[in-house]
């Protein structure tokens, strides 16, 4: 950060650095099922690619998230867990079930950003369906609009334990 950069933050916030990223919160009573190692299968149900940015720069060198034992696999029937970003469309809505149901058991859905959490500023939307936990039982849900790299890493760590 430059030093003008530090100027206005301490002006605007009083502090010299950000607050740190929202924590992701865990569903009451569906804890993570994983230890080690998971295998991600992203699925985009209707969201403005804000969340999509954030998750290539968790798995990008800088936040580089594989070194935790995660990567990005293509197909659900490789993965142990289901990362979904944005609002549930109604054309969604059978795509995720059926990426669900092709995902082994144990398995673990994370809802990544608002707008999977509780439609953010899409709700009310008439392609809208609802929020992810609306269509499957979601375990872990990560706050932000979108959340930070930092925020995802720290979800996807939970699954690991690493």
């Amino acid at each position: 950060m430059s030093l003008l950069g530090l100027v206005r933050l301490v002006r605007r916030t009083g502090r010299m650095a950000e607050p740190p990223p929202p924590a992701p919160t865990p569903m009451p009573g569906r804890p993570p099922a994983l230890a080690g190692s998971a295998q991600v299968r992203h699925v985009d149900a209707g969201s403005c690619n804000g969340c999509e940015v954030e998750i290539a720069a968790a798995f990008g060198p800088v936040y580089d998230i594989e070194r935790y034992g995660v990567r990005l696999v293509a197909s659900p029937r490789h993965a142990d867990v289901v990362a979904v970003t944005g609002v549930v469309t109604h054309n969604m809505i059978q795509p995720l079930l059926r990426t669900v149901e092709a995902t082994p058991a144990p398995r673990v859905i994370i809802a990544i950003g608002d707008c999977a959490r509780n439609c953010g500023v899409f709700a009310g939307a008439y392609g809208v369906a609802g929020a992810v936990h609306d269509v499957v039982d979601v375990d872990i849900e990560v706050p932000g609009c979108p959340p930070e790299p930092d925020a995802i890493v720290a979800a996807l760590r939970q699954v690991t334990g690493r």
